[in-house]
């Protein structure tokens, strides 16, 4: 089997259990990989998180409940495990615009959130370069920053975060650089649960990679691990958003890899300002699937 069909099987496994306790280890041994790549795989896939398909399924189910039925609206809330009207109430009326005692009495419209189901389509797939390589551990060192999630056009705290680079560290940081890849690079980390939307935030380094230490710079110690090396040549940085898209929609989906909750990191070079094609690398750690 492929892995979109185990993430099928994963998906089979909740939506029978929606109105039960949902057991997560359960549910990545159903998708044969670990949590955080299921999070992870599941987020791009779907464009949500986890926790927020699995909440608008069960409301949606809910509401469901409330116009079919003449279940009493509190155990229609125990039913999907929520544990008090109250509760009940102000998550169905910020999904549904409406409360459950209000939709069961005018039987007015509400929000119905389908099952979904994977599909991997491989016609117009984009052709990717990709090299596998074991690195042993090594440091990245330069300025870190929390910074929020933006999908589209440049970040600004990442602006920020960069400009700190400046003509005095960078040739230190550069003279620090003892292996691939050579020179700045930008690193993220740390996501948050809710990575899939803009109130998301993740850990953002600018520096370079090394086997040394510096105390000017902060620190972030990486584990020996094997990388899946993607390279992007296009405008910046809109080629590279979109493939960090096809590379979660396509290349994982179609090989026995799962991520590992390390930095990703991105490397670029750019040495004609009138050209606005960038020559970038993709770092992804990875480790075989089960």
């Amino acid at each position: 089997m492929n892995p979109i069909t185990h993430f099928n099987q994963a998906l089979t496994y909740i939506e029978s259990h929606l109105n039960e306790s949902i057991d997560l280890k359960h549910v990545t041994h159903l998708a044969h990989c670990s949590e955080y790549h299921f999070q992870r795989m599941f987020s791009y896939l779907s464009g949500q998180s986890l926790h927020q398909y699995i909440t608008s399924r069960r409301l949606s189910l809910a509401a469901m409940d409330c116009v079919q039925t003449d279940v009493r609206i509190l155990d229609i809330a125990l039913k999907y495990g929520y544990q008090s009207h109250d509760v009940f109430t102000r998550a169905f009326r910020d999904f549904h615009g409406i409360t459950p005692s209000e939709l069961r009495k005018t039987k007015a419209a509400f929000i119905s959130t389908p099952r979904l189901i994977f599909q991997l389509t491989l016609k117009g797939a984009d052709i990717m370069n990709v090299r596998l390589l074991d690195k042993q551990s090594f440091n990245i060192i330069g300025f870190k920053k929390n910074v929020s999630i933006k999908f589209e056009g440049v970040n600004p705290e990442i602006v920020s975060l960069t400009q700190k680079l400046n003509s005095t560290n960078i040739p230190l940081l550069k003279g620090l650089c003892d292996q691939e890849p050579r020179g700045v690079i930008s690193a993220s980390f740390n996501f948050s649960s809710d990575r899939m939307h803009e109130n998301g935030t993740l850990d953002h380094m600018v520096g370079v990679i090394t086997n040394q230490n510096h105390p000017d710079f902060d620190i972030l110690e990486v584990p020996a691990y094997t990388w899946a090396i993607f390279d992007v040549t296009g405008p910046f940085p809109e080629t590279l958003q979109k493939t960090w898209g096809h590379i979660y929609s396509e290349w994982f989906p179609s090989v026995p890899y799962e991520t590992v909750n390390g930095p990703e990191i991105v490397w670029h070079e750019h040495s004609d300002t009138s050209n606005p094609m960038y020559h970038s690398q993709i770092w992804i750690p990875i480790k075989k699937l089960d």
